[in-house]
């Protein structure tokens, strides 16, 4: 609990074996109610892992049938973190790619109510060159960024993080399940909360760039780049009111994708 309010946090979990003991260890204790990790059809012993840690955790492990994409994953996570009755849901990667020591941080955005949704900005400071991240993506993510607070009217640093939390009234109310299935989902969520009227603040969250920390190739990369161009003029049609949603990226969504950030 957080100012008498439940914190649940999720985990989208792909190949995260090696790492999601090390994430869990250094959230803040008693600070979390549930831990919930949704395994994408991991090829190694995610779930394997993740059901002898759940002795020492509060943790509840989901198992997809089929690989359903980082958006799909997502959707699993918070159909299940508010059927647990959770008022404040907490997306972490279980890749240690994100600082598991500041979920307190993230949380207290949220659960103190100054915020509807809260990101952990890898581009805040100078995190996100100094923690390995390629130049290429430094550069790509800058740019995405520019162009979406242009078109939607917003001023985030980045909308690339997969570090987020979020009021349940966010997650009751947004259309998940209108979303794409890929990469692209963590756009449409912020430009449908942003044009909603909902309140996104950010803080400085370091990241780790390492081999067993997720990332996507160029080519996804590219994909998930025009996907949040076209989310983005969704958004600028939303804004000038001549639409009634953001979030929608027609051809551009995908049922493939692993469970991995950008």
């Amino acid at each position: 609990m957080l100012n008498q309010r439940k914190i649940v946090c999720v985990l989208p979990a792909f190949n995260a074996a090696k790492t999601l003991e090390e994430t869990l260890r250094d959230v803040p204790t008693d600070l979390v109610d549930l831990f919930i990790v949704v395994d994408d059809c991991s090829t190694d012993e995610t779930v394997k892992v993740a059901n002898s840690l759940s002795t020492r955790w509060p943790l509840k492990v989901i198992q997809h049938e089929k690989n359903r994409g980082y958006g799909g994953n997502q959707k699993t996570c918070y159909a299940a973190a508010l059927s647990e009755g959770a008022e404040v849901v907490v997306m972490l990667h279980p890749d240690y790619q994100y600082e598991p020591k500041l979920l307190g941080a993230i949380s207290w955005m949220v659960a103190s109510g100054v915020y509807d949704v809260a990101l952990g900005s890898r581009i805040l400071g100078k995190g996100a060159l100094q923690g390995g991240m390629p130049l290429w993506k430094y550069i790509s993510n800058r740019i995405l960024t520019f162009v979406e607070n242009l078109l939607i009217g917003q001023k985030l640093s980045e909308y690339h993080t997969g570090y987020r939390a979020f009021s349940s009234r966010v997650l009751n109310d947004l259309p998940l399940a209108d979303f794409s299935d890929d990469f692209v989902f963590d756009n449409e969520l912020l430009v449908e909360a942003h044009v909603q009227g909902f309140k996104i603040g950010e803080i400085s969250v370091p990241t780790k760039y390492f081999p067993e920390a997720s990332s996507i190739n160029f080519r996804r990369s590219v994909k998930y780049g025009l996907g949040v161009l076209a989310c983005s003029c969704n958004g600028l049609v939303a804004r000038l009111g001549l639409g009634s949603k953001a979030g929608r990226v027609g051809n551009f969504t995908s049922s493939h994708s692993d469970s991995q950030n950008t």
